[in-house]
């Protein structure tokens, strides 16, 4: 942990928010039947894949699970990152007609999650798009809103929220981090 990083979540935290999610996507949902799941890139690709193995306790089976990189949907790409880092997608089954759940870390001011229904929308036509999120920090610049949310922080001026999973940091953790001093 650095200095100016407070710890929100500690791994078991994280693995009891997950575990609650997947109960509550399948409470929702009536079950399974007709539900795909998509993990946007980065972070929220092994949140849907913890979110697949908690569902398969629950219900025996898992989801059909893609990869879906929302980066070239986003309308700030090119003033918020001078060479983007475009990733693959990966949907190899059909969206059309199912209840799609896009999983993500941070719903922050909405772009990556607009972005990403835009992504969705050019591989087919589903019934219905949900978002599943680890954390809402809150300061929302589109009319966006998530249907399953981990945990609401919500963040100050200076403030950001840094999620840490195994699959990519090698440790699992949620950090309310102070970038600059608040005033």
């Amino acid at each position: 942990m650095v200095k100016n990083e407070i710890e929100i979540m500690d791994a078991k935290g994280l693995d009891r928010t997950i575990a609650r999610l997947a109960h509550e996507i399948v409470e929702n949902n009536h079950g399974i039947e007709n539900l795909v799941l998509l993990g946007l890139r980065t972070r929220g690709l092994p949140i849907a894949e913890r979110l697949n193995d908690k569902i398969e306790k629950i219900e025996g089976q898992k989801l059909p699970l893609g990869v879906l990189d929302a980066t070239m949907y986003r309308d700030d790409v090119f003033k918020k990152i001078k060479l983007p880092k475009v990733q693959t997608t990966e949907i190899k089954f059909t969206i059309d007609g199912k209840k799609v759940i896009i999983a993500d870390d941070v719903l922050y001011t909405g772009r990556t999650s607009r972005a990403a229904l835009d992504a969705v929308t050019d591989f087919g036509r589903p019934t219905e798009i949900q978002l599943a999120v680890l954390v809402d920090r809150g300061h929302r610049q589109m009319p966006i809103r998530a249907d399953y949310i981990g945990k609401n922080i919500p963040t100050a001026d200076g403030e950001e929220i840094r999620v840490r999973l195994k699959e990519i940091d090698n440790e699992d953790g949620v950090y309310l981090v102070k970038t600059s001093e608040v005033e």
